[in-house]
């Protein structure tokens, strides 16, 4: 099955040169040009990708995420304008799992898409792993990419199950900020370690029931993060 994309920007021609390299590649390109068209077709449609541009008519780029989020836990890719470390961290906080600065090469963009889209649907490796791991009431579904804690399901994006993934496969073992960003985000993100504790404070809110005294997702002070069922 082709994999759909929500493309949502107001300058057209940034729009059709994404929708034209995407459709070489394959998939199955629905455009937006304004926040509320972008919020209506992510209701009406399932996307396994949405590239979202933070300046928009009617509705900005974070309300559209924000609000994404309380329904859905497609991949979004925030697009920014180059240099506002603000708005990408910002992006980060209202739950897209990654940004691009603009002006960006295409390539990058559909190697990105690419990267996500492959962890999010992950195979199983060739070595055998548990599908299923439960650790003092933390429960991961590897299989269908899903967590509960006590018994509720709680909804994490990509990133947010990625990093989740490698720290509790991987007990006690601490992670670098620098580590985690080259695993979970790749060798070639050009994103800064700010983006790994955005993602660590999102997850604890999520799965902690009080984020400042962590059961599960620790820190190392001055080396890292590790987990702790």
């Amino acid at each position: 099955m082709k994999k759909r994309v929500l493309v949502v920007d107001d300058e057209k021609l940034i729009v059709k040169g994404i929708r034209f390299s995407l459709e070489q590649d394959g998939m199955d390109v629905t455009c937006a040009y304004d926040g509320e068209e972008a919020l209506e077709l992510a209701k009406e449609t399932e996307y396994d990708m949405i590239l979202l541009d933070l300046m928009l008519p009617k509705m900005n780029g974070l309300e559209v995420c924000q609000q994404i989020r309380e329904f859905s836990n497609v991949p979004i890719i925030m697009l920014t304008a180059k240099g506002d470390d603000m708005d990408k961290i910002l992006g980060l906080e209202y739950g897209a799992d990654d940004y691009i600065t603009k002006p960006f090469n295409i390539l990058e963009v559909k190697a990105r898409i690419k990267a996500i889209m492959r962890r999010a649907v992950k195979t199983e490796p060739a070595e055998e792993k548990a599908k299923t791991v439960e650790s003092g009431g933390l429960r991961m579904d590897c299989e269908s990419r899903r967590v509960f804690i006590d018994g509720r399901e709680v909804n994490l994006t990509a990133k947010e199950f990625d990093v989740l993934e490698l720290l509790v496969f991987n007990p006690n073992k601490v992670y670098s900020r620098e580590n985690l960003l080259n695993i979970v985000w790749g060798y070639e993100y050009p994103g800064d370690v700010r983006t790994v504790d955005v993602h660590i404070r999102r997850l604890r809110e999520k799965i902690e029931k009080k984020p400042s005294e962590p059961k599960y997702v620790h820190t190392k002070w001055g080396v890292g993060y590790y987990f702790q069922g």
